[in-house]
């Protein structure tokens, strides 16, 4: 899995809306909170979401997007953030290629992984957390991380 220290690959997926969207586009905007999960509208990806929607202030405040990474079509993307209102951008990664390179696992070898990435404007991996059984954990550690990143600059 990326760690501290390394630069994340470059990509381009389809997000909620069927456009394409490259890495080097989210990260000239600033810091980005690329956050992988396994599947739309499933109770811990749901609280996830939800908690990355409700604190969206925080990380914009930040400087900071979030946008959020699984294997679902930009269909099923686009019901999951209009039913939750989710104010950030939903990336489609039906081949798992992008969560590869990262070096996301799979949970016991089949559940996708859930794993946070802060990542700086340069595109240097600041932060990774994994943890499947504590969804809501990843807002509150990336806001820790980019609090810190903030902090230093």
């Amino acid at each position: 899995m990326l760690a501290a220290g390394d630069r994340v690959p470059e990509f381009s997926l389809l997000d909620q809306d069927a456009l394409p969207v490259t890495g080097d586009a989210l990260l000239a905007a600033g810091p980005l909170v690329l956050y992988f999960y396994p599947k739309d509208e499933t109770p811990g990806c749901t609280r996830e979401a939800c908690a990355f929607r409700d604190a969206y202030t925080d990380f914009a405040d930040a400087g900071a997007s979030v946008v959020g990474v699984s294997a679902d079509d930009p269909v099923s993307h686009k019901r999951f953030a209009e039913r939750h209102r989710l104010p950030f951008r939903l990336l489609s990664d039906p081949t798992g290629a992008l969560a590869k390179s990262f070096g996301v696992k799979k949970t016991l070898g089949i559940l996708p992984g859930r794993v946070t990435f802060v990542i700086d404007r340069s595109g240097i991996v600041r932060y990774a957390f994994s943890s499947q059984i504590a969804p809501e954990r990843h807002v509150s550690e990336a806001l820790r991380v980019l609090k810190d990143i903030s902090a230093i600059h």
